[in-house]
């Protein structure tokens, strides 16, 4: 393998590829069951893929929320969410949780975040949401280090 070539971690290990794969669709079952529909969902895996910056799972996740029916309005300020009242308090406090725990910053910092999602979301929504940004970092630094491609539409 040369130093240029990539080298996809899904097809080098496959059954890896499935394991995280499977914890992948637990994690949206578990979400649905807590009440966190598929735009939400979809919300919360965009967010997450624009702080780490990948850009194969913000293509395909922007596809799916629109899909679930998540606006473009939203999906545009979805990265300066504080700043604007498209966004519910639910939204808002998973959206906070998922920051936190993507960024995994300060102590401070983080029990806000988690204070403000335990007073917005049940426990079931808090442990769901934790655990879709827990796998959606995974899914992230997959594809970041696989250097998965973004192909281009052809519409």
């Amino acid at each position: 393998m040369s130093a240029t070539e990539h080298l996809y971690l899904d097809k080098q290990h496959p059954a890896l590829w499935k394991a995280i794969s499977g914890l992948g669709l637990k994690v949206q079952e578990a979400a649905e069951e807590a009440g966190i529909g598929p735009a939400m969902l979809e919300l919360l895996n965009v967010r997450i893929s624009q702080l780490n910056g990948c850009a194969y799972c913000l293509d395909l996740h922007v596809r799916k929320a629109g899909e679930a029916g998540e606006t473009a309005q939203r999906l545009a300020v979805l990265p300066a969410w504080r700043e604007t009242a498209l966004f519910t308090d639910k939204e808002r406090a998973a959206l906070a949780l998922v920051e936190s725990i993507t960024r995994i910053g300060d102590g401070e910092s983080r029990e806000h975040a988690e204070a403000y999602a335990r007073a917005n979301l049940t426990a079931e929504e808090f442990s769901a949401v934790s655990w879709v940004a827990v796998t959606m970092n995974a899914f992230n630094r997959v594809s970041i280090t696989s250097h998965h491609p973004v192909r281009r539409n052809r519409s």
